[in-house]
């Protein structure tokens, strides 16, 4: 729980808030998050997204995912992801390329799955940078998986 607050923390240092979100979020607030998915999510959605803070090319956003259904695996060309499991396991796959590879908008691209790849176990505590141009998904939900996951610019050039 440490490395939450930490994470949200920086974050939130990072992000002067667009004024109709907030630029901190305490563990109450994101408790009160988990349970407005618990119970406003409909039957048939996997997926329950909140976005927590937005500035200029950043912003965080609250996910959680249910078993069921995989959500589809994407790229994100010009922005850098990073996450943080605050709750849940499940499997996640980093590289590789898209199957039936479709543009989404200006800069993501979506996929039916992925071919190739690491494939992990993820679980809470867990966080991953996944750089721009990188293949990822989010697989084989055991129960929920809850995350927080912070979009920036792309990362340096070496």
């Amino acid at each position: 729980m440490r490395l939450l607050a930490l994470t949200i923390f920086a974050a939130s240092s990072l992000l002067a808030a667009d004024p109709a979100l907030s630029n901190f979020v305490s563990a109450a607030d994101l408790a009160k998050l988990i349970q407005r998915a618990n119970t406003e999510r409909k039957p048939d959605q996997i997926n329950f997204t909140q976005r927590l803070s937005n500035y200029g090319r950043y912003r965080a956003t609250f996910e959680s995912r249910k078993a069921g259904k995989p959500t589809n695996p994407n790229i994100h060309e010009t922005d850098t992801e990073v996450v943080y499991v605050v709750d849940g396991a499940g499997m996640f796959t980093l590289g590789g390329t898209l199957k039936d590879e479709k543009r989404t908008n200006e800069a993501n691209r979506s996929g039916s799955g992925i071919n190739g790849g690491e494939k992990r176990h993820i679980a809470k505590g867990d966080f991953i940078i996944i750089p721009e141009g990188v293949a990822h998904a989010f697989t084989d939900v055991e129960g929920t998986l809850v995350i927080i996951s912070l979009h920036g610019p792309k990362g340096i050039d070496k």
